[in-house]
């Protein structure tokens, strides 16, 4: 089956690259492994948009996918895409210097955080134990995501005028002449340019290409929902400094995280014991809740680049080959800014609110150097 661009990976990534290059009048085939698309790191998020975290590219990148996220186009979605939320942000006596810097960084962002007693903090979120907590802030601009509806709205855009085909793990991939072919057990697929949107998977997608890793790694990370014994409905995300956990409404419960971050094998990962236990603890030493029950837990996978940027763009060593990975825990609120980039990169030419240029030079892959990168197989 022939088109312009084959995406590879279904996930918030490869939806987006799909979308913005299918609305820039590309032919996509979007191929993805699983039996449905977001199956892991997507359909897994605990889906806050937050311009306070991250390294200076990404709150740039994060700021310019807000235009979208918050007024997307007519029919993309059937409910709005952003919902108010906040976060408070605590540290114990002892975090004061780690505590000063992640104000000020938090302070410089669109709306910025201000300081708080923990009293005041205590307020916002009934449960905290305030006496344990020397420092306090709350940071107003963040918001949830509903994440089910940005991806759908993605995959609706690429299915009006592509494909999306599930079951369609890649076993090759080579280059013939001026197209790419892969292989999949539902028969070969060609385009002259391929996408690699295979989050955990992206290296051994870049191998199978003749591009060489760039090093990317996948990393656990954990929640599981308790129920909080009255309505949190209203409660801001609550996080530490330094992040040992988090906490968040989610679906009538809680969403708590032990913001763990262990190097893990590309795969379907499973929620351990010891790590939802971890996450009880620090949730109920952190507030005056007793958890009796976990209703529900799982992990995913958070892919990340050496440097923790995304890599976005045109492989410097390999035609016709592109990289949309290593988006770690940012995927998802970076998603129409990176899907932006990609498919300008993919097309040569500027599209409209792409971001500029600080933000394609940041994210580039050749930032890695060439000798990240095997020989062209042809």
């Amino acid at each position: 089956m022939d088109s312009d661009v084959l995406v590879l990976g279904a996930g918030i990534a490869g939806a987006a690259a799909g979308y913005f290059l299918a609305a820039a009048g590309a032919r996509v085939t979007v191929l993805e492994a699983e039996d449905a698309p977001g199956r892991h790191a997507t359909g897994r998020s605990a889906a806050l948009y937050s311009e306070y975290f991250g390294p200076p590219a990404v709150r740039a990148l994060t700021a310019a996918s807000r235009d979208f996220l918050a007024d997307p186009p007519s029919g993309f979605a059937d409910a709005p895409l952003l919902s108010p939320r906040g976060v408070v942000t605590v540290a114990v006596p002892g975090a004061e210097v780690e505590f000063e810097a992640a104000l000020a960084s938090a302070r410089a962002a669109p709306s910025g955080a201000v300081e708080i007693p923990p009293a005041e903090a205590a307020r916002l979120v009934p449960v905290l134990r305030a006496d344990r907590y020397a420092r306090a802030m709350h940071k107003p601009g963040a918001m949830d995501i509903d994440v089910a509806a940005l991806h759908h709205g993605y995959l609706r855009g690429v299915r009006a005028t592509g494909r999306v085909v599930t079951r369609a793990r890649v076993r090759t991939l080579r280059r013939d002449g001026v197209r790419w072919r892969a292989g999949t057990p539902g028969g070969d697929h060609t385009a002259p340019v391929v996408v690699d949107a295979a989050g955990a998977w992206a290296d051994e997608v870049a191998r199978l290409a003749g591009a060489g890793p760039l090093g990317l790694v996948p990393h656990r990370r954990t929640a599981c929902l308790v129920d909080p014994g009255r309505d949190a409905t209203t409660w801001p995300l609550l996080n530490d400094v330094p992040e040992t956990f988090y906490c968040k409404p989610e679906s009538g419960a809680l969403l708590v995280c032990p913001a763990d971050a262990e190097p893990e094998e590309p795969g379907d990962v499973r929620p351990r014991d010891l790590d939802v236990a971890v996450a009880v603890d620090r949730l109920e030493r952190a507030t005056t809740l007793s958890v009796r029950r976990v209703a529900h837990s799982w992990a995913g996978l958070r892919t990340s680049a050496p440097d923790d940027l995304p890599v976005v763009g045109r492989d410097p060593a390999v035609p016709g080959f592109c990289w949309l990975a290593g988006l770690g825990g940012y995927g998802v609120q970076l998603s129409p800014a990176v899907g932006l980039l990609l498919a300008a990169a993919v097309l040569d030419r500027d599209l409209p609110d792409e971001p500029g240029t600080d933000s394609t030079k940041a994210v580039s892959p050749g930032r890695f150097g060439l000798d990240h990168h095997l020989s062209i197989r042809t």
